[in-house]
Formats: structure tokens, sequence, C-alpha cells
């Protein structure tokens, strides 16, 4: 979709999905090799670490503990191998195949992407603190925009909305993280130019949607309790 683009994906249709109480557990990948290698990640294709896959693990009970036997449930995730990675850690336990969706990968870098990070900071212009934030052009031949960004994210998530379960999953990365979440709240993608919900890696943000009023509520943003051994 092209940055200049702020048509707004189509929101599920009505009567499709059955009223019920559901819940969203937005989770961002754990400890990356380009976390530890001090590299711009991005869409940067980095494993986890050994760390990153014990948390992965630990990530997968966390969520386990949460979602019951008796609740459908689904996993979708970036499919950049840091997510991937750790979404069929999740779904190994809940008994589910995840789905791969490249609309949930993070931003990307463009030319920044698996470079260091001193490379990147030289070249970044930081957006303006008024004016077109979703447009701005931070430098970097190849980047993705903020507008860029927020609609592959908001049809990723109107889609997996729709889908008729109890709980979703949705594996993604600090960045797309916010997007994922202003979509949940049904923000308007061209209001979304401050906004930033910020999540430590392999935090677990949980959403809920009653079954009667039908509010989308923030339960919680970023917990990292889980992580703890």
């Amino acid at each position: 979709m092209a940055a200049t683009d702020l048509i707004l994906p189509a929101p599920p249709i009505p009567g499709v999905v059955p009223a019920r109480a559901r819940k969203v557990f937005v989770v961002t990948h754990p400890e990356a090799t380009h976390h530890v290698d001090g590299v711009v990640g991005g869409q940067f294709d980095s494993e986890l670490t050994v760390k990153g896959l014990e948390d992965a693990d630990l990530i997968a009970a966390a969520l386990a503990d949460r979602i019951g036997e008796e609740r459908s449930r689904h996993v979708v995730s970036s499919d950049l191998r840091r997510a991937a990675r750790t979404a069929a850690a999740i779904g190994v336990v809940l008994g589910v195949e995840p789905e791969l969706d490249s609309r949930l990968r993070e931003k990307s870098y463009g030319l920044a992407g698996g470079r260091e990070q001193s490379w990147l900071d030289e070249r970044f212009v930081a957006p303006p603190a008024v004016g077109d934030r979703m447009s701005h052009v931070e430098g970097l031949d190849g980047a993705e925009v903020r507008l860029d960004v927020a609609c592959r994210v908001y049809e990723a998530m109107s889609e997996a909305l729709a889908r008729d379960v109890d709980d979703l999953v949705v594996v993604t990365h600090g960045y797309a993280a916010t997007f994922v979440v202003a979509a949940w709240i049904g923000m308007p993608i061209e209001a979304a130019g401050h906004v930033a919900f910020h999540v430590r890696s392999g935090s677990i943000t949980t959403l809920r949607e009653d079954d009667f009023f039908h509010n989308r509520a923030v339960l919680a943003v970023g917990e990292t309790a889980h992580l703890q051994r």
C-alpha cells in the first residue's frame, strides 16, 4: 500500500464473528542476534539467541496458563525468523499451527538493516514534532515510512480479528506492536502519528473485548514477569 494512501483497511463484516468475550495477546519476540551484535534489526532477518529460544518457551508457558484448554485459539506471526521461531514455540504448547504473515514484520530501515547502529544514527532524520509525521522520510534509502507500517499492520489485524476464535495470539516486533494495539482500539491511521506503546523484547500485551458492550480494553502493556527465572 502506498504511503500516500490513507484508505483504512475494511473492518470485519458485521455478523461474521459471533458475540463473545475474547482476548488478544500481542507478543514481541525475545532476544535476537541483532540485539547482541549491536546491529539494526528492522527487516534484517536475525535469529533468536540461545537466551531468546529459552525465553520463547517461557512465553509459550505463560500463554498456556492464560488460555484455557476449552477455548479456541489461533496464532498469527510475522514471518521473520525471530518471530516465527517464537510463534512455533507457542504453537507447540497451544496445539495450533501458526499462520505466518509478512504484514506483521518490523519496520524496514532499508539499507540500514543489518548494519552497525552507529551507521543508522549518523544518517537518521528525526520526525517533526508537528506536521506530517506519518509520511516523514527518515533519510534512509529503501526504508518504510510510518504510514507504510501502519497500513500493512492494520490490514493484517483486520483479517486476524475476523477469525471466530476466543483467543488470538499475535507475534510481532517492538515497533510494529504499536500499530497492532492501535488497530485493536480502532484508532484511525491518520491519527497514529504520535502513538507509541513501548514494549520490551519478549513481552506480552493483553487486550480484551467483552461480549455485551463490545468494548475493547487494553488490560496490560509489555508485561515481562514471565521471563523471570
